[in-house]
């Protein structure tokens, strides 16, 4: 029975699969703080980069190669612009059989990855990440191929993703 609301819930309360009044997923966009930290590390080393290729050849040469700075400093903006569209790109939903993940600017991809079919979902962090308050869950499965990975999530929401996952494996894989 659709009441039209964007979530159902179980018999015991729990939140259930998030699906739109149509019956489409409903995606949910990557947090803000991935792209941040992306485009700081983007400055951080094509900085060093444009700053080596202008001061370097400057001091050497002479003011006029300096001018080597401008690759750099050009795939520097270009980096920004397209580090935004990349992280847009990023997207997932939660299905009452299967995760999907979407992602991709020219070659979109999409992964289904059945929840009876996992084996081990797992949320990792590294110092960046932690610094950043961002966390990655990582999906196993018995197929290589279908390995999944969503980045850049709120530490709280990569754990209730990990646990929810995991109970919905549980529950799937059981029947097999």
């Amino acid at each position: 029975m659709d009441t039209g609301s964007p979530q159902d819930t179980g018999p015991d309360g729990s939140q259930g699969t998030i699906q739109a009044a149509g019956g489409e997923p409903v995606w949910i966009a990557l947090p803000p703080g991935l792209l941040k930290m992306r485009r700081l590390l983007l400055v951080v080393w094509l900085g060093l980069i444009t700053l080596a290729a202008g001061l370097v050849p400057a001091l050497l040469a002479g003011p006029a190669w300096a001018a080597f700075a401008l690759p750099p400093l050009a795939l520097l903006v270009w980096g920004w612009v397209m580090t935004e569209r990349n992280w847009r790109s990023w997207r997932y939903a939660e299905r009452a059989d299967d995760l999907l993940i979407s992602r991709g600017v020219l070659w979109r991809e999409e992964t289904v990855v059945p929840y009876g079919r996992m084996q081990l979902v797992e949320v990792t962090s590294g110092p960046v990440e932690r610094h950043f308050g961002l966390a990655s869950v990582q999906l196993h499965t018995a197929a290589a191929a279908t390995d999944a990975t969503i980045p850049g999530l709120d530490p709280a929401e990569a754990e209730r993703l990990r646990d929810r996952l995991t109970e919905l494996g549980e529950a799937r894989s059981a029947g097999l």
